[in-house]
């Protein structure tokens, strides 16, 4: 095409469409996109297509922004590739797992994520901060498709939940944890230096490891430390917080998002609404089917009780949380389980636990896109914003379940570049190996 000539409008035309910003949706609109962003959500009324204007019929299929991930950790080992994640985690290098991240990463895209925040991974070879960031970078170039990642640099305490994520007796690469404010403060410009995006802390304890959830696993000097130095590289910072504790050293030291719902208490729910704090949920991680998963790799029985016990606090503080008018985006904490691409059981649990699906689809996407810093741009379907646009088949909203089907995923535009497309003649698809042909790694 010669370098005067426009490239031709896309033109989707949707059953319904979402745009992120409504509490209904636009019946049998036009979703018109020009180059990466978007130009226009319109009518045939009010449009005339262009004769040369791509035209793409999504008439039975729910047309809305591309979805968020808030919280998930595409840097770790997944049921798909191992047997038994305790050997497993020895078993996977750190050059080896950039391609599982990849990997992991077109799962998610696949199912209509657009916009994915790794929230960071050990292993025994240390953090993957590099591993992730060179993910990032290569879909970014256009190297490789993919979704858009927002990179993490995870600062891990000495002793802490995320330490204690890998084996108690493992040793530890030089490094890997670090004590006090001047270690964490070099620590941070590390991983800002490699690239990171975001500044993760642990704040209090956990279930998936061998400690107790309601432990402190830093101190309030440490924490504002953490804050501080990443602000000032003007990075957000994002807290594992399991307690109204953790919450409110969370809030003194200005985090910008809290990760997890679990043990709340009602002045703590107030002051986190007052302060204006986005939560992000990651019920999906609590399941009993997040459990099995968990079961059947190896888990410790323990561990496995542990998950049991704290499940009723997750649904019970986010139904607290949802009706205090807490600002909740979208994530789900996925590592081993639950599996890469089940994103959208997130969703479907926010509808049982009290929210509509028009709000729920919101935490994925204008909600989370204003959690993250990008409303401006992406989030919803506005003229000028970018073009991040999925469409399902079906009516989402009556059944908010066909987003977890990947048959039902019949689109996938992220900045106006089409990657799925099944509605058309000549169908795009992402390309990845079945998981049923990846040989578990050890078992080799």
């Amino acid at each position: 095409m010669p370098e005067n000539q426009e490239k031709p409008v896309t033109v989707i035309k949707a059953g319904w469409l979402i745009d992120g910003i409504q509490d209904e949706p636009i019946r049998n609109a036009l979703l018109v996109l020009n180059g990466k962003k978007i130009e226009a959500v319109t009518n045939t009324e009010q449009y005339q297509i262009p004769d040369n204007a791509e035209v793409i019929d999504a008439g039975n299929c729910t047309v809305m922004p591309g979805l968020f991930d808030g919280h998930l950790h595409l840097t770790t080992i997944n049921a798909c590739s191992i047997a038994n994640y305790r050997v497993g985690i020895f078993e996977m290098t750190p050059q080896l797992q950039s391609f599982y991240t990849l990997y992991h990463a077109h799962k998610c895209f696949e199912m209509g994520f657009t916009t994915l925040r790794d929230m960071g991974r050990e292993s025994p070879y240390g953090h993957m901060t590099a591993e992730i960031c060179a993910v990032r970078d290569a879909i970014n170039i256009g190297l490789v498709p993919g979704p858009r990642i927002i990179a993490c640099g995870r600062v891990v305490t000495t002793g802490s939940h995320h330490d204690m994520n890998i084996p108690r007796a493992a040793p530890r690469v030089p490094g890997a944890t670090v004590t006090g404010p001047w270690a964490i403060r070099d620590r941070v410009r590390e991983y800002i230096r490699l690239g990171a995006d975001v500044i993760k802390a642990c704040v209090s304890g956990g279930s998936h490891a061998h400690d107790d959830p309601d432990s402190r696993n830093i101190t309030q000097e440490e924490l504002d430390t953490i804050v501080d130095e990443a602000h000032a590289f003007k990075k957000p910072v994002a807290a594992h917080c399991w307690t109204p504790q953790a919450h409110r050293m969370c809030l003194e030291a200005d985090v910008d998002t809290i990760e997890h719902m679990v043990f709340v208490d009602d002045e703590t729910i107030e002051m986190i609404k007052s302060a204006g704090k986005p939560v992000s949920p990651t019920l999906i991680h609590r399941t009993d089917h997040a459990i099995e998963i968990r079961r059947q790799i190896g888990t410790a029985p323990s561990v496995l009780e542990k998950l049991k016990q704290v499940q009723p606090y997750c649904f019970e503080a986010f139904k607290k949380m949802h009706k205090a008018g807490v600002h909740i985006f979208m994530g789900t904490d996925t590592t081993m389980d639950p599996r890469m691409g089940e994103n959208a059981m997130e969703l479907e649990l926010y509808v049982e636990h009290g929210m509509t699906p028009m709000e729920a689809i919101k935490t994925s996407t204008i909600r989370s896109a204003e959690a993250l810093g990008l409303q401006k741009t992406l989030g919803s379907l506005e003229p000028g914003k970018l073009a991040d646009v999925i469409a399902v088949e079906g009516d989402v909203l009556a059944d908010i379940t066909h987003l977890q089907q990947k048959e039902n995923i019949r689109l996938i535009a992220k900045e106006g570049h089409i990657f799925v497309d099944t509605l058309s003649p000549e169908r795009k698809y992402i390309i990845h190996p079945s998981p049923g042909e990846i040989k578990i790694i050890d078992n080799l």
